[in-house]
């Protein structure tokens, strides 16, 4: 299992890559193809009001957040790819520039906490 984390404005989001023979997560929406990797991260997206508050560098955004939308890959190299660009994404949603995301990759030896 990786951890793949992207850092930006002062805070991380964090999402987990299961590998080849470990169990995926297995809830509604988590893919049923037999995928060898599988990414499952948190989505989210800016709001005027309401979401929860979140403090991006010296400013303050409220965040709705979406449903995780687990995605099966066949390789290791297109599930981390898909998985960077993921973390740049939602930290584009909130007004960072996807170049200001730095990434890292954390293999877990233990699951993550539910």
């Amino acid at each position: 299992m990786l951890l793949i984390r992207g850092h930006a404005g002062g805070t991380a989001l964090t999402g987990t890559l299961y590998e080849r023979g470990e169990d995926a997560p297995t809830f509604k929406g988590a893919p049923d193809d037999g995928s060898p990797y599988v990414w499952v991260c948190d989505a989210f997206y800016e709001v005027e009001s309401g979401g929860q508050v979140q403090q991006l560098g010296d400013r303050e955004v409220r965040v709705a957040f979406e449903t995780p939308m687990p995605r099966g890959f066949e390789t290791r190299e297109r599930a981390v790819e898909a998985a960077e660009e993921h973390l740049r994404t939602q930290f584009a949603r909130v007004g960072i520039p996807e170049a200001e995301v730095e990434i890292e990759v954390i293999r877990s030896a233990e699951p993550p906490e539910q």
